[in-house]
């Protein structure tokens, strides 16, 4: 299924989740700029080194960069269409997306929002796990690591991201108001915006957003 898609919503919405049950069941390719910028950073590069600098303080790396690494990243991998996972987060980064895919003659499918309080947005931070081997996440709740806690896929150790303090936090909130929210009247200006109830549990949500794939 050749689906290109965006998962959007505030940081703890359940995008990384999503993403991972989307790719399993439709065999999509999922990607983050994230995941792309701790590859850089276990790397040893220097684009890994100061952009970790910026996301520990939870600040929004520059959208030239992002985008860079995006382009790069659809380059290899878009032929099988796609699932971004909290990208883009600024209308910049839209804009630029839309641009490089009008060019490829590969327009967008949908662009999904996940709406959460920032109730659940503190309480699922408050939790969260990342494998520090493959960026699987998930959370202290959702499985029980007190006594191992070791990725159930590739049995790296999971350990709590330092951007997930609460300092840290506020911060990536209000960048998240700031410049991510303006994106929901872009992708509704094109059509494309889907806001689903991401309070839920996974499988729900997981529901919500499988019959929207396969109506597409």
């Amino acid at each position: 299924m050749k689906k290109r898609l965006v998962l959007l919503g505030a940081p703890g919405s359940g995008k990384g989740t999503q993403a991972e049950l989307i790719t399993r069941q439709f065999g999509i390719p999922v990607t983050s700029p994230g995941a792309i910028l701790r590859r850089e950073k276990d790397l040893g590069t220097p684009l890994g080194t100061e952009t970790s600098e910026i996301i520990q303080q939870g600040g929004l790396v520059p959208d030239a960069t992002i985008v860079k690494l995006i382009e790069d990243w659809l380059r290899l991998h878009g032929a099988h269409g796609f699932v971004f996972d909290g990208f883009p987060r600024t209308v910049p980064q839209a804009e630029s997306l839309a641009a490089i895919l009008n060019r490829h003659h590969t327009p967008l499918d949908l662009a999904i929002w996940l709406e959460v309080s920032e109730e659940t947005v503190r309480d699922r931070i408050s939790g969260r796990l990342q494998c520090r081997s493959c960026g699987f996440v998930t959370s202290v709740a959702a499985g029980n690591f007190s006594e191992r806690a070791v990725c159930p896929y590739c049995e790296g150790p999971l350990v709590r991201r330092n951007d997930d303090d609460l300092e840290v936090l506020q911060n990536r909130l209000r960048e998240y108001h700031a410049k991510t929210e303006p994106l929901a009247a872009f992708y509704q200006d094109t059509g494309l915006l889907h806001r689903i109830d991401g309070n839920r549990d996974r499988e729900m949500v997981f529901g919500d957003i499988s019959r929207l794939i396969e109506s597409k």
